[in-house]
């Protein structure tokens, strides 16, 4: 029998079992697992699924869903209230540049997978990393799933205040693991007009800035 490496064998990250993930659910009655395949294994994880689905009108019909697992991640908007600014990033995104965007360069908050870590101290790690700063208290904004049609992401959603002197170096990501972030320090206001007139586009980026305009620090601030 040929081995099937992250199946019954190790991959290149030490992982077997790959394809057992959701073989076992059964808190929706109205969901019956057929069969899970692995189709790849890079860093991150790609599964077809079969699956029998009850309908709406009682039918029960199979389906297949390909669903790509990167873990769950965190990320946070680091804020200024005194100065009336916030912290992002920018970097080169190969997925948006392949479509559409006119050079891949996105500003985004700062972000990043849990890994091992619980979503605090995985946002903590990646503030340091990426932005070089040290943040105060966490506010938990919410969770959401980004992309649910076919990425199994939840993200977790942090706002959290800094000062000038949280600042421990110059940030700028993990380079070995082939990052090149810039750091960016804006005005809230202008980052707001940005998320409005295209110049960010980033997802979770707007919808955090959103929050912070509308129920955040700068909700009785509009005007900085």
């Amino acid at each position: 029998m040929t081995s099937r490496p992250g199946v019954d064998t190790p991959d290149h990250r030490g992982r077997t079992g790959l394809d057992l993930a959701g073989r076992d659910l059964d808190r929706n009655p109205g969901v019956r697992i057929r069969d899970v395949e692995l189709t790849s294994q890079g860093w991150h994880v790609l599964r077809r699924t079969t699956f029998d689905y009850r309908r709406r009108d009682g039918r029960w019909q199979t389906q297949q869903r390909e669903t790509y697992d990167r873990g769950n991640g965190a990320v946070v908007l680091p804020y200024d209230t005194e100065r009336g600014r916030i912290l992002l990033t920018r970097q080169f995104r190969y997925p948006a540049y392949v479509n559409g965007h006119p050079d891949g360069m996105l500003i985004e908050a700062a972000a990043g997978l849990l890994d091992e870590d619980d979503p605090h101290a995985a946002i903590r790690r990646e503030s340091a990393e990426e932005l070089g700063v040290v943040l105060g208290p966490l506010t938990h904004v919410l969770d959401a799933y980004m992309s649910p049609g076919s990425v199994t992401e939840r993200l977790h959603f942090f706002a959290a205040p800094y000062t000038p002197a949280g600042r421990t170096g110059t940030g700028g990501g993990v380079a070995e693991e082939g990052e090149d972030i810039e750091v960016l320090e804006l005005p809230f206001a202008e980052a707001l007009t940005m998320a409005h007139d295209g110049r960010i586009t980033d997802g979770k980026t707007i919808m955090l800035l959103q929050w912070a305009a509308l129920r955040g620090p700068f909700a009785r601030r509009r005007n900085v």
